[in-house]
């Protein structure tokens, strides 16, 4: 099954219910055992129906919480590419200006940067390199205060703080997850219903059968739709994440920032 689920794009929207499904054919498996084994002991009540409804509404708060981490989440992406190009666009004006060498260099940087900055968000870079070379570019402010005005450094100050802050942010929501216990009581909770679905006792056993599976997909499916949510920086494969949002904005940028480097090249 694992195969399978690697064959299958990571932001395919099937890939969390064929995630769910071994584990649903498990339970009903272990449904068909206890039942021909005359294990079930218990009977369906009020009570239990209700411990459904409340372990549904835990799943909705879980969901309302994280939800506002990822409409903040969808910005970022798009912020971050604003901020690169802006200050792509002040190493163009130098270069257009001066035709100094300096200029040319920060381009370069700038596009290693962003380079580096995609990486990260697949993993294969850490954040400490990043802020590093985010820093750096400190040395390349120091140089064009000889060739441009003032203001123009004092923007260009301004850009490196917003990535910093956005870096930060993003670093925080990927590393953070929303209300951990509140995870861990929606699973205990869920767990127990599966274990409860399995020995009630209902006829006929067939509409039992379907209960059982049909109750088990959409606790467990929930749970992992929550953990997925609650990242939505996860692009690695180790993630195995589907409701990540768009680095569309930083890969464009990219290509716009190497093209105001060819065209200084020129």
């Amino acid at each position: 099954m694992q195969k399978l689920l690697n064959k299958i794009p990571l932001n395919s929207r099937w890939r969390l219910a064929l995630k769910t499904i071994p584990m649903v054919v498990a339970i009903v498996l272990v449904k068909f055992v206890v039942h021909y084994s005359a294990f079930e002991f218990l009977t369906l009540n009020s009570l239990f129906t209700a411990i459904i409804s409340a372990n549904i509404f835990l799943i909705g708060f879980l969901i309302s919480g994280t939800l506002v981490d990822y409409k903040e989440s969808e910005k970022l992406p798009g912020d971050l590419a604003a901020s690169l190009e802006t200050m792509a666009d002040e190493g163009s004006i130098i270069f257009a200006g001066k035709k100094n060498e300096e200029a040319k260099n920060y381009l370069r940087k700038l596009a290693l940067f962003n380079e580096t900055l995609i990486k990260w968000f697949y993993k294969k870079e850490r954040t400490d390199n990043v802020m590093k070379l985010l820093s750096s570019f400190n040395d390349n402010f120091l140089v064009f205060e000889g060739l441009t005005q003032a203001n123009f450094i004092v923007r260009l100050k301004q850009e490196q703080n917003m990535l910093r802050k956005m870096i930060i942010r993003i670093h925080t929501i990927r590393e953070t997850s929303f209300l951990g216990t509140g995870y861990a009581i929606a699973e205990i909770i869920t767990a127990v219903l599966v274990i409860g679905l399995i020995f009630i006792k209902m006829d006929p056993f067939y509409e039992s059968v379907f209960f059982v599976s049909f109750v088990s997909f959409i606790l467990i499916y929930m749970i992992y739709f929550i953990k997925d949510l609650d990242n939505p920086f996860g692009y690695s494969v180790e993630d195995h994440l589907v409701e990540e949002v768009s680095l569309k904005p930083v890969l464009d940028a990219k290509k716009r920032i190497e093209q105001r480097l060819d065209d200084c090249l020129l």
